[in-house]
């Protein structure tokens, strides 16, 4: 069954209204074949995600297809599907994933185009880590580079010298509080500006 069919299916039992429905049990109930939990699944999901990649890429129609996509890779798979994370972090990591294979693609074709290559290995699951890395290296770097002077000054005491937030104020001279201001401004910069998928990778590995 397609993913439209299902999304404009209507006939859906009056006494369940899945809108109730937490992401655990939507997915307990799509594994199982339940046709209406993936409808809801998609319209709670399917705008945020194309917001999401259009925001990342610029184009509409690459970002509809983008997350139609890991639509349809999800009801073609439900069986099998075994979700590591959350419902939304799965899905927001699984656009970000194709977003990261639109870049390569075009980094390919215009290095492919400037240097005249015939042949370019970039299949490998190394290469594809390395320029995964890279990107996200210099998508927070380029981020933290963007605050304030105060803010960032606060924020990289805090992550690359370890610093406690006691620790920062007595260092600048400023009072503890207005330290714990500016590092939850900080994370707020970074979790609007990397999106929520790549802030939770880089809290992890932080």
């Amino acid at each position: 069954m397609s993913i439209q069919i299902i999304v404009n299916f209507r006939e859906v039992v009056n006494m369940l209204d899945y809108t109730k429905y937490n992401e655990g049990e939507l997915i307990r109930l799509f594994k199982s074949g339940d046709d209406a939990a993936f409808r809801e699944i998609y319209l709670r999901h399917d705008k945020p995600l194309y917001l999401y990649a259009y925001h990342k890429l610029g184009n509409k129609e690459e970002s509809r297809d983008i997350v139609q996509d890991v639509f349809a890779w999800m009801l073609n798979n439900r069986e099998t599907l075994d979700l590591k994370t959350t419902l939304s972090g799965y899905l927001y990591k699984s656009v970000l994933n194709k977003i990261f294979n639109v870049f390569k693609h075009r980094d390919v074709l215009r290095r492919y185009a400037d240097e005249g290559n015939h042949y370019i290995d970039v299949d490998s699951e190394e290469t594809d880590f390395l320029i995964r890395e890279k990107d996200i290296t210099a998508m927070i770097e380029k981020e933290i580079a963007a605050m304030p002077p105060g803010m960032r000054k606060v924020y990289e005491l805090r992550s690359k010298q370890y610093m406690s937030a006691k620790d920062i104020a007595e260092h600048l001279g400023v009072a503890e509080s207005t330290v714990n201001t500016q590092l939850k401004r900080a994370m707020k910069h970074l979790k609007l500006k990397l999106g929520l998928v790549i802030y939770l990778v880089f809290i992890i590995n932080s």
